[in-house]
C-alpha cells in the first residue's frame, strides 16, 4: 500500500513538473500571439458547455465533459478522430459554430483547459471534490491517475487526425493552432507513461 502510494505521488510529481512549465510558456507565447479583440469577442465554449462544465467537479467527469466538447469541434470539423468510450450525460445544445481556424483554437484552448485542470488538482489534492451520492467515494489516488489516462486516451485519438490536417493546413495561424495542440498531446501521452499501472479488481 506504502508503494502503491508512493508511486503515485512520484507521478503526480512528474505530471506537474513536465506540464506546469509547459502550459506557462505556451500560455505566455499565445498570449502575446493573439489579438486582445479577438480573444473578447469569441467564447470557446457554447453557453451548454459552460453548465456541463460548471456541474463536472470531480476531475475524471471534468476531463469526459472537456474532451467530449474537443470531439464537437473535430465534427464540426468533419475530422474523424474515433469514438469515445462514453458520451457525457446532461445536455449539450447545439453544436458549437465558427470558423475552421476558430474550431481549431478552441481545440487548443480546451486541451490546455483540460491540462491546467489536472495540474491544479496535482498541486492541491485536497481541493478534489468528493462525490457525497456515493456508496463507496473514490478519493484522489483512484481519481486522478483516471482522469489523466482519459485525457491521454484522448490525446491518442487526436494526434494522428491533427498531424493530417497540419500538413493541408496553408494558413500559419491554423497551423500555429494545430502545433500547439499536438505538442499538448505529445506531453500528456508522456506524462501518462509515469503513472504506476492501474490496479486490477479482484
Amino acid at each position: 500500500m506504502k508503494e502503491t502510494k508512493n508511486k503515485i505521488v512520484y507521478g503526480q510529481i512528474c505530471w506537474r513538473r513536465s506540464l506546469s512549465l509547459f502550459c506557462f510558456c505556451l500560455f505566455t507565447f499565445a498570449f502575446l500571439l493573439s489579438p486582445p479583440s479577438a480573444a473578447a469577442q469569441r467564447d470557446y465554449f457554447t453557453e451548454a458547455e459552460i453548465e456541463l462544465i460548471r456541474d463536472a467537479q470531480q476531475i475524471d467527469q471534468r476531463i469526459n465533459v472537456l474532451t467530449h466538447a474537443i470531439d464537437r469541434r473535430f465534427a464540426v470539423l468533419k475530422i474523424d478522430v474515433g469514438t469515445p468510450a462514453k458520451k457525457p450525460a446532461g445536455d449539450w445544445g447545439e453544436m458549437p459554430t465558427g470558423s475552421r481556424g476558430e474550431m481549431l483554437n478552441d481545440i487548443k484552448y480546451i486541451l490546455r483547459k483540460a491540462i491546467e485542470d489536472i495540474d491544479n488538482l496535482a498541486a492541491r489534492p485536497d481541493s478534489m471534490v468528493i462525490d457525497p451520492n456515493e456508496k463507496k467515494p473514490k478519493g484522489y489516488s483512484e481519481l486522478f491517475p483516471t482522469a489523466v489516462r482519459l485525457l491521454a486516451a484522448a490525446a491518442t485519438r487526436y494526434q494522428p487526425a491533427l498531424k493530417i490536417e497540419l500538413d493541408k493546413t496553408t494558413t500559419e495561424s491554423e497551423k500555429g493552432s494545430i502545433l500547439s495542440s499536438l505538442e499538448m498531446c505529445s506531453e500528456i501521452t508522456t506524462a501518462v507513461a509515469k503513472l504506476p499501472a492501474p490496479t486490477k479488481k479482484n
